[in-house]
């Protein structure tokens, strides 16, 4: 056997021992992302029908807007609030779960200005998403789902209208606290902070993630806007390092919507229409500047 014959049978060997490794790492890979994600949905689905029963004992199936407004509660705890940081303790090596869910760190705070910032400026680039979407017509074949969508819309947009009723500034903290600091704070532990890690790989992780989050509202007409607004949240917490950051965020775009339905009420609430319709111009300068805002958070946040 010539010199050439045998780095030529090494050669073959190593590429062919490289590429079951990679299969192997992939495998393993896959099978980590599996398990976590099984075990994150089991502890989710239990704790839900826990926050379900814990309702029904309490309350005794009350539908008022009352009995309603504690489901909510019970369940965005249950589904969304409990579970990540379930995981997170199981996952942990020292069972420290919010250093695993990245909320035991802090962030300059400029940058959170900066967020806030970010949030505000792309209220009306987001109102004009969504007036965009409202316009898509699925296709014919499809009109009996599509009548189907937009009664469930209806009805979640009125049991929403239920929920921001208010008649002084208490119940409007009240209807923030439930509305706008809860889920912000337990949908970005669920998707930023637990799914999207899960994941892994960051921009696969990003939009995967922002689709799921957009798909669990369960509102077609607003899937794009959602989305767009979930890959920002988990942009800025890749670039922070900090899951503060986008409960932050979440919160401002959720207490404005809180606060101008108090202020303005449904029916002509400016919060709501800004950047659609006759003013589309200023969508379109929102998502120009939004998108420079979060080009100097992404600038800040590689420098320091």
């Amino acid at each position: 056997m010539t010199y050439a014959s045998v780095c030529h049978s090494f050669r073959n060997f190593s590429v062919t021992l490289f590429a079951y490794v990679q299969k192997l790492l992939y495998f393993c890979s896959m099978k980590r992302i599996f398990t976590q994600i099984f075990v994150w949905l089991g502890i989710m689905a239990v704790l839900t029908l826990v926050a379900a029963a814990l309702w029904y004992a309490v309350l005794g199936n009350d539908q008022s807007t009352e009995g309603l407004k504690w489901l909510q509660l019970f369940q965005t705890v249950g589904t969304f609030l409990l579970p990540p940081i379930c995981c997170a303790w199981i996952w942990d090596a020292d069972h420290k779960p919010f250093r695993l869910l990245q909320m035991d760190r802090g962030a300059d705070w400029k940058l959170f200005l900066l967020a806030i910032g970010i949030m505000i400026c792309a209220i009306p680039a987001i109102n004009l998403l969504a007036d965009l979407n409202s316009r898509v017509d699925l296709p014919e074949w499809l009109d009996s789902i599509e009548q189907k969508l937009k009664a469930y819309e209806d009805e979640a947009a009125a049991l929403i209208e239920r929920f921001l009723q208010a008649d002084n500034s208490w119940q409007v903290l009240l209807n923030i606290g439930l509305m706008a600091l809860l889920p912000a704070l337990a949908e970005e532990l669920s998707f930023r902070g637990t799914l999207q890690q899960i994941l892994g790989n960051k921009h696969i992780a990003i939009w995967v993630t922002a689709i799921v989050f957009s798909a669990i509202h369960m509102q077609f007409y607003g899937f794009i806007p959602r989305m767009l607004m979930g890959a920002m949240f988990g942009y800025v917490f890749v670039w922070s390092g900090c899951l503060w950051i986008p409960i932050v965020m979440h919160f401002t775009n959720n207490s404005l919507a809180v606060i101008a339905y108090y202020i303005f009420g449904s029916e002509n609430s400016y919060a709501d229409t800004i950047g659609a319709g006759a003013t589309w111009w200023l969508g379109v300068l929102s998502l120009i500047l939004t998108s420079l805002g979060l080009l100097i958070f992404y600038r800040r946040t590689h420098t320091r």
